[in-house]
């Protein structure tokens, strides 16, 4: 790989690496402690466009980086599936009711999309949404829900109770019709209405054929029970960001009910640990992203404060090369990002990465990444984050053709295949090792 030289820097980078790695110091003094002491909890969260919705470059990343400083937990989970889109294969929710969802990447709309990029919500009671746990290296033993302002909107349950009541039915004979026998004469002799009749048996008319049976719902009854079943809520507590729920227990499998004083229900994401000290990572995603969607929604930055960062990563600029932004604006763009996740985060540590190589319509060359790429670099130490320069990583445009006789491009020049994602994962982990052995070699 190609070395670079910062032109206020002493330092050579070269190979893969993490350009400007002193701005991630304190979350490596952090990860130092948590070896010696097993007393941390290092949360990462990732933030990005679809290459990351689909966490199968961030999963490669999780478990690399887990198996080396302990596995605290999944992070932050969405319930993609209710709003009808793609998510990650570690989990999977399901509801008996439909919920309304609403996007970043849409027009700005009042509607409460925080810390997963995507409004989910309903107006009415009802619903059991179901979240299993596929992954068993991901049971958990606390869950944290996330909320608007943290309204308490939500109960908790992992079990439903079965009530039984005791109750009464009217008894249903069977009679066989005789010959020259009328539908009045039937109701007659059982004291009940033709309509009844016609009603239990579907009948259209009061025509009734000799050696049919009838179904005959008559005034005596019989003793019925009654069951319902209804979920029991566990205690929760609450702190200014979530309610929450732990146990000793560690779980695969819970239930979101409603809580029964609520009137809206607005579910932004759940977090979910592990007892466990060690690492956290979180992915945010959303398909068709771009640094100026998440601008638009202030709910967005306050959230990120209950994922408590240390360090924060980006991925996104594909989809602002789509609309052939300029590199100046998409700069413009990234500030804002970050000064808007400073005011509500100031001291976490942040990683750009650079956008891949894609091609652009006609299988043009996309140079807008290869400019983003270019400009990220050049104002990282003024600005004060590290790099992770994916588009070097993976051959920048001369190197694309490549990628796709490796099978790591898709055939629409943009999106990764699965392998693809993965590689870009194993060696993101890789040059995060890289700079956290080297500063363990300074200290």
């Amino acid at each position: 790989m190609s070395s670079k030289i910062d032109s206020t820097a002493v330092e050579v980078y070269t190979g893969n690496h993490i350009y400007n790695d002193k701005v991630l110091e304190s979350v490596f003094k952090k990860l130092k402690e948590n070896e010696s002491q097993n007393n941390q909890k290092i949360n990462i969260v990732h933030i990005g466009d679809s290459h990351i919705q689909g966490d199968l470059m961030t999963n490669k990343i999780r478990k690399i980086l887990q198996q080396q400083f302990g596995n605290a937990g999944r992070g932050l989970v969405f319930p993609y599936q209710l709003a009808k889109t793609n998510g990650s294969y570690n989990e999977r929710f399901s509801s008996n009711r439909t919920w309304e969802s609403y996007r970043n990447i849409n027009p700005f709309k009042s509607v409460p999309i925080g810390v997963s990029g995507i409004a989910l919500w309903r107006d009415s009671g009802g619903f059991a949404v179901q979240l299993n746990v596929k992954d068993p290296a991901y049971k958990f033993n606390s869950i944290h829900i996330i909320t608007p302002q943290n309204q308490n909107m939500f109960d908790l349950a992992i079990s439903s109770q079965t009530n039984i009541m005791q109750g009464t039915e009217r008894k249903t004979i069977k009679h066989k019709i005789k010959k020259g026998e009328a539908i009045s004469v039937i109701a007659d002799k059982y004291n009940i209405s033709v309509a009844e009749i016609k009603r239990e048996n579907n009948l259209k008319s009061n025509n009734i054929r000799a050696g049919r049976t009838l179904k005959i719902l008559t005034n005596e009854t019989k003793p019925k029970i009654i069951k319902s079943s209804e979920f029991v809520p566990l205690n929760l507590e609450s702190d200014a960001f979530s309610h929450y729920y732990k146990t000793e227990k560690a779980l695969d499998k819970i239930y979101l009910v409603p809580n029964k004083s609520a009137s809206k229900y607005e579910l932004n994401g759940l977090v979910l640990e592990k007892d466990n000290s060690g690492l956290i990572y979180s992915s945010i995603g959303v398909n068709g992203a771009k640094f100026s969607d998440y601008n638009k929604y202030p709910l967005f930055f306050e959230q990120l404060k209950p994922l408590h960062p240390d360090v924060l990563i980006f991925s996104l600029g594909t989809n602002e090369s789509y609309d052939h932004m300029e590199a100046s604006a998409y700069i413009r763009e990234l500030r804002e990002f970050i000064k808007n996740i400073k005011d509500q985060n100031s001291n976490v540590s942040i990683i750009v990465m650079t956008p891949p190589p894609s091609l652009l319509k006609g299988r043009r060359p996309n140079v807008y990444v290869r400019d983003y790429a270019k400009s990220i670099i050049e104002i990282a130490q003024t600005d004060g984050f590290a790099v992770w320069d994916l588009y070097d990583e993976f051959g920048g445009m001369e190197g694309i053709r490549n990628l796709k006789s490796a099978g790591l491009i898709g055939p629409d020049w943009v999106h990764y295949s699965k392998k693809g994602y993965e590689k870009q994962g194993n060696l993101f982990a890789e040059a995060f090792l890289k700079a956290y052995d080297n500063f363990k070699l300074k200290k």
